[in-house]
């Protein structure tokens, strides 16, 4: 039996710009995603998602014709999705699914999938590994987004990331500030689908001239400040910056006015975590709100 593991991320700065070549700041987590993988001689592959909680939430069995066309009887949207994650793998490696071969794969999920770390795109990346194939261009095929998850899913620590002319760079960043402790992620109690926010993203900036580097500025002042006052004045600046780009009020002013602390919306904005800064008493406030999951930064962050 084979095994591959993939981490997820948390998007720090660059949220939707990263699509068009703003420089983003992103964080592997210390939840991601395993696959195990088993041969058979059966001509099917036989899928099992597990959850975190150790429940089987998706199965299904996919048939492989003497054609190498790969099909389910199973008519649901997951269903149908795999299968063309699968003909894409077949796409990048042709000699992956051959006749009187088969397998049995298992993916086991150790974070809620509504907490927005990269069930998708763990997933991809454990496919792409155990194919042999380019992740970024599994993604590419299938998912589609600006492929910082993919990065953060094969590494172990931080990393700026940029598409430059439309490829990925990853350089890695140690972001180890002295005010860790006073960093929180806290659940919006709701999973935001990245697809539809980079489709309304994209028709927001359409017609828009886009200059990022007072963005780029922001994103590498927050990588190398060692004062929480100056970090919370800049995630602030930054909350104003994508606040005007996508045109929606930042998540303080429309939700948290009166919380003394600053905080910072990650990735596609309405949903899945937000950061926030704090102390462990002052996490009561979200609490009292109904936002019971909240992540001390150490607990989450590899």
């Amino acid at each position: 039996m084979q095994t591959f593991y993939s981490h997820g991320k948390l998007l720090i700065s660059a949220e939707y710009a990263v699509l068009d070549g703003a420089l983003a700041l992103a964080l592997p987590t210390k939840f991601g995603q395993c696959l195990s993988v088993e041969s058979n001689s059966e001509n099917t592959i036989l899928w099992k998602s597990i959850s975190n909680e150790g429940d089987v939430w998706f199965e299904a069995e996919f048939t492989i014709d003497a054609t190498l066309k790969i099909s389910t009887s199973n008519p649901s949207d997951i269903a149908v999705r795999l299968v063309q994650v699968l003909e894409a793998l077949q796409q990048l490696n042709p000699t992956l699914f051959e006749a009187d071969t088969g397998y049995v794969l298992t993916s086991n999920l150790e974070f809620p999938e509504n907490w927005g770390l990269g069930s998708s795109s763990t997933l991809i990346n454990n496919l792409a590994q155990w194919a042999q194939v380019d992740a970024f261009k599994l993604l590419e095929l299938t998912f589609g987004g600006s492929g910082f998850d993919i990065a953060c899913a094969q590494q172990d620590s931080g990393i700026l990331y940029q598409l430059k002319v439309g490829k990925p760079t990853v350089k890695i960043a140690e972001f180890s500030p002295p005010f860790i402790e006073s960093l929180f992620f806290v659940h919006r109690n709701q999973k935001q689908n990245s697809r539809d926010g980079i489709a309304s993203y994209k028709t927001l900036t359409a017609d828009q001239s886009l200059d990022f580097s007072e963005l780029n500025s922001i994103t590498l002042e927050l990588l190398n400040c060692t004062d929480l006052k100056t970090f919370e004045s800049l995630i602030e600046q930054h909350e104003r910056y994508i606040s005007t780009l996508i045109q929606q009020p930042p998540l303080k002013e429309a939700l948290f006015s009166d919380y003394e602390g600053a905080i910072k919306s990650l990735g596609a904005w309405g949903g899945d975590f937000f950061l926030a800064t704090g102390n462990a008493e002052s996490m009561a406030y979200f609490k009292s709100k109904g936002f019971s999951t909240v992540v001390p930064y150490s607990e989450m962050i590899l």
